[in-house]
């Protein structure tokens, strides 16, 4: 079938990006991509393509880290009983790991406690902070929860109980009388980084908390890089902007997950396919260690997640991540068979143009696999999407909501609030709960918002392209160039180069079914060897000698390298008839 994708072409600038070339010692083909996204100075170059330690931010530029690091050491000082309160998605989970590894360093055991996803729900809950109380606790920390807790945290003032809460979702215009909050979120809050993820704000509490524990230099570099592991796969998992310091984040992290001693770590890299000590990308992380991490939440509970990487026993360790494996296989059924029916109401075509927002139910869906579900129904029909199960205790609608580029999902659900009993997240994802009866009015409010706020371009496809290619500028050199350009993510997607013009020979179906192609294309004498993944039934447009425009991407291509040939190859990502 033709492409349907509105395809966006580079802004470029030749001229900047030679200069760029010839200043930082580049070849042309990744100055382009620098100069399209705005790389000017030889200095921001090099900051982004080599990121150190030293380009983290001081975590005491955010609002309320003093107080917190303050009282977190006081508490390890009168050996307090503390509690964690984490999420339960791969965010919450490598948050508290963090977090319960630091204070261990510090001398002191907490206790933590991540809610049942089904049972529930999400955020913090009064009869949770009760408990605490009840057993002793005088200190909760949470993590990458809390910043709309108001009941949760009364609770804790009324038992004495002190709470710190780490953030990073949107605020309401009151916040929870808390000891200290971090979010560099809220108002008032000078940090740089607005885009940390709830376990990049644990992250920078645990760097506080080094620093005011007064460690060397040496041993902060080793601990930073131990957590910066964990923040890593939740940064990828969170889907928050991959520049700045969360560059940092992801590519150090990802230099240090192959060194990993982590006994839960390296179990569920192999469970995952991933031999430890192999270079891993963001793409591992985000679609193979994440989802397993994620799958206990979503099917079971995440406290085996927890359990997985803190433990040092080998064999415990390769028990859960198989049971891991187990759920994640079925989280992936479950999942696939709700969007077979969906896909299956629309049929090959997709939703009707005066449907802009889309919101889908069953009382017998996996409340488990909603958020994965609608994600993947926004993707293929580019539009807002809120799936909703039922919970089967309250009988309550409880699902999530998933958007596209230009339109911000929470600003879009303030405007029906009162629709909702409970609901909460940030521009591109959302969580809801909501009476059963009122799922008919939802989805024609949050239909008709999509309609008034997004134009036919809007909810047209787009894709991207960075930067025109010429073959006889691609060489092993250049290619590792525009591979340096990753973690590639939100924020950082990975370059897509414009090859015009360039001439088909050889194309051929491949694959167990022949779902794949694979052609030569030949431009000025030069030949480049693309694949195309599931593209067969667009075979027939790429006859020899056919003339295209191809949209092209460079990537890593280890199992290449291993029998000897280049350590990259080409993705032909999409096509159309040459232009001129």
């Amino acid at each position: 079938m033709p492409s349907r994708a509105r395809w966006i072409l580079p802004q470029a600038d030749e001229q900047e990006a030679r200069r760029l070339a010839r200043q930082c010692g580049l070849e042309l083909p990744a100055a382009r991509v620098l100069a399209c996204r705005g790389f000017r100075a030889p200095q921001e170059v090099e900051r982004f393509l080599h990121p150190r330690l030293t380009h983290l931010e001081d975590p005491f530029r955010m609002l309320g880290m003093e107080a917190a690091a303050a009282r977190l050491l006081d508490a390890v000082r009168r050996r307090e009983r503390v509690l964690l309160y984490g999420d339960y998605d791969v965010d919450g989970v490598a948050g508290v790991v963090i977090l319960l590894h630091m204070l261990e360093v510090l001398g002191l055991q907490a206790g933590y406690y991540v809610p049942d996803r089904l049972r529930e729900g999400y955020g913090m809950q009064a009869s949770v902070v009760e408990r605490a109380a009840s057993e002793g606790c005088t200190l909760i920390l949470s993590v990458d929860t809390g910043i709309r807790a108001f009941e949760a945290v009364e609770a804790a003032r009324r038992a004495g109980i002190d709470v710190i809460l780490t953030d990073h979702h949107l605020p309401d215009a009151e916040l929870p009388p808390a000891t200290a909050i971090l979010n560099p979120n809220q108002p008032g809050c000078p940090y740089p980084n607005k885009n940390l993820c709830g376990a990049g704000v644990a992250f920078k509490l645990a760097q506080a908390l080094m620093e005011r524990d007064g460690w060397t230099p040496e041993r902060i570099v080793r601990f930073t890089d131990s957590f910066l592991i964990m923040a890593a796969v939740a940064t990828v998992a969170d889907v928050v902007p991959l520049t700045g310091e969360n560059r940092v984040i992801v590519k150090r992290g990802l230099e240090g997950i192959g060194r990993t001693r982590n006994p839960g770590l390296r179990a569920l890299l192999e469970a995952s396919g991933l031999t430890p000590g192999q270079p891993l990308t963001s793409f591992d992380l985000g679609f193979r260690i994440a989802p397993r991490i994620n799958a206990a939440g979503r099917m079971d509970h995440a406290r085996e997640v927890i359990e997985l990487f803190l433990t040092r026993d080998e064999e415990r360790a390769r028990a859960i991540a198989a049971r891991l494996e187990e759920l994640n296989a079925e989280r992936q059924r479950t999942g696939e068979a709700i969007v077979r029916e969906i896909v299956g109401r629309y049929g090959e075509e997709g939703p009707p143009p005066d449907m802009a927002g889309l919101v889908f139910y069953s009382p017998d869906w996996h409340r488990g696999v909603v958020g994965i579900v609608a994600n993947r129904v926004a993707e293929l029909y580019h539009r807002p999407v809120i799936v909703l199960g039922r919970d089967d205790n309250t009988g309550m609608a409880q699902g999530s909501g998933r958007s596209i580029p230009g339109f911000h999902l929470l600003s879009a659900l303030e405007q029906m609030a009162d629709v909702f009993a409970k609901f909460g997240g940030h521009r591109q994802a959302v969580g809801v709960t909501l009476e059963e009866e009122r799922v008919a009015e939802l989805e024609r409010r949050f239909n008709d918002l999509a309609r008034a706020w997004l134009t036919e371009e809007d909810l047209a496809p787009e894709l991207h392209l960075d930067a025109e290619l010429r073959l006889e500028e691609m060489n092993d050199k250049a290619a590792g160039e525009v591979l340096a350009l990753a973690p590639y993510g939100c924020g950082n997607r990975q370059p897509v180069f414009l090859l015009r013009g360039a001439e088909v020979r050889q194309a051929e179906g491949f694959g167990r079914s022949g779902e794949h192609v694979r052609a030569r294309l030949w431009q000025n004498g030069r030949m480049l060897f693309v694949r195309a993944w599931r593209s067969s039934a667009r075979l027939e447009e790429l006859h020899d000698g056919a003339r295209i425009d191809a949209a092209i991407t460079i990537d890593d291509d280890p199992y290449s390298a291993q029998r000897g040939f280049a350590p990259w190859s080409a993705t032909m990502r999409d096509w159309r008839p040459a232009q001129d």
